[in-house]
C-alpha cells in the first residue's frame, strides 16, 4: 500500500469539513505537493476526492496550507453536484494526480486556452467505489480535453491498478471495447454537469474525442513541470499554497512541526455527520442538443 493514510477534520458536509494527509510515519503532508505523482514505472498516485455515485463537490484546497480535501463552496453555500439524468453524482471515482498543476499563465497548444489552476483531474473507471481521501495507483488510459469556461481542464482516464480487470485495460481503445458507452457518457456527464447550476454547456478539443494513452503520459508530464515551476517559486503561484514537506530546492519547504501546527489550530476531528440537503437526491432532466 501507499504508506500515506487521511485524517478527517469537522463534521462531513460542514463548512469546517477537511481532510488532512500524513506520511507512513505520522506526520501530516500535502497531499498536492508531498505525495510523489509516480508511484512505480508507468504507474501514477492519485488523489481520491469524490467516491463514485457521490454528489458532494469535494477537493483539494490548493489555497489552504497543506491542502487537505474540503468541499467547495459557491455564494456561501456548499456545493453538490445534481443527478442529470440518468447519472447518480460523479460516474467514476474521480480525483487528482498529485504534483501537478495546470497553469493558468500558460496557453495550451492543443485547446488554445490555459490551464484551470488545478491539479490535473482523474477519473477512475474501476469496479471499487473508493473512499474520500484515499491514495491508489493507477494506470493512465487516455484523456479528453474539456474547455469549462474558457479554461482547460483535462480530465485524465485511468483505473486502478489493483482493480481485478486492470490487466485488461492498456489503453483508451480497451475502454471503449470494454465498457461501451461509458467514454459517451463521459463526455455527456461532463458537457452537462453545469447546466443545472445556469451555467452553459462544457466545450471540448479534439470534438470531443478522447486521445490515447501516450498523449495523456505527456500531458501529465508537462503538467508535472508547471508544478515543479510553481513550488521552486519560478512560476508566481497567485495565492496557491505551495507549503510542503520533502520538496528539494522549495522555498515553501517547512518541518514537520510547523505543518502540525497548521492542523492543532483547527477544530478537533468530529464524528457527528450533517444532514445533507434534500434535493441532492433530486434528478434534473436536461434536453440534449
Amino acid at each position: 500500500m501507499s504508506g500515506f493514510s487521511s485524517e478527517e477534520r469537522a463534521a462531513p458536509f460542514s463548512l469546517e469539513y477537511r481532510v488532512f494527509f500524513k506520511n507512513e510515519k505520522g506526520q501530516y503532508i500535502s497531499p498536492f505537493h508531498d505525495i510523489p505523482i509516480y508511484a512505480d514505472k508507468d504507474v501514477f498516485n492519485m488523489v481520491v476526492e469524490v467516491p463514485r455515485w457521490s454528489n458532494a463537490k469535494m477537493e483539494i484546497a490548493t489555497k489552504d496550507p497543506l491542502n487537505p480535501i474540503k468541499q467547495d463552496v459557491k455564494k456561501g453555500k456548499l456545493r453538490y453536484v445534481a443527478n442529470v439524468f440518468p447519472y447518480k453524482g460523479y460516474i467514476w471515482n474521480y480525483g487528482a494526480i498529485p504534483q501537478t498543476w495546470e497553469d493558468p499563465g500558460h496557453n495550451d497548444e492543443h485547446t488554445g486556452c490555459c490551464g484551470d489552476n488545478d491539479p490535473i483531474d482523474v477519473c477512475e473507471i474501476g469496479s471499487k467505489v473508493c473512499a474520500r481521501g484515499e491514495i491508489i495507483r493507477v494506470k493512465v488510459l487516455g484523456i479528453l480535453a474539456m474547455i469549462d469556461e474558457g479554461e482547460t481542464d483535462w480530465k485524465v482516464i485511468a483505473i486502478n491498478v489493483d482493480d481485478p480487470d486492470a490487466a485488461n485495460y492498456n489503453g483508451i481503445n480497451d475502454v471503449k471495447r470494454l465498457k461501451p458507452g461509458y467514454l459517451e457518457a463521459t463526455v455527456d456527464w461532463f458537457r452537462r454537469y453545469k447546466v443545472p447550476d445556469g451555467k452553459p454547456e462544457n466545450q471540448f478539443s479534439f470534438n470531443a474525442e478522447f486521445k490515447d494513452k501516450d498523449f495523456a503520459t505527456d500531458v501529465i508530464k508537462s503538467t508535472h513541470d508547471y508544478w515543479r515551476a510553481l513550488v521552486t517559486k519560478k512560476t508566481d503561484g497567485k495565492g496557491i499554497s505551495c507549503m510542503n514537506t520533502t520538496v528539494s530546492g522549495s522555498p515553501y519547504k517547512c518541518d514537520p512541526d510547523a505543518a502540525k501546527a497548521i492542523v492543532d489550530a483547527l477544530p478537533p476531528p468530529c464524528e457527528s455527520a450533517c444532514t445533507i440537503p434534500a434535493d441532492v437526491d433530486k434528478w434534473f432532466h436536461h434536453q440534449k442538443n
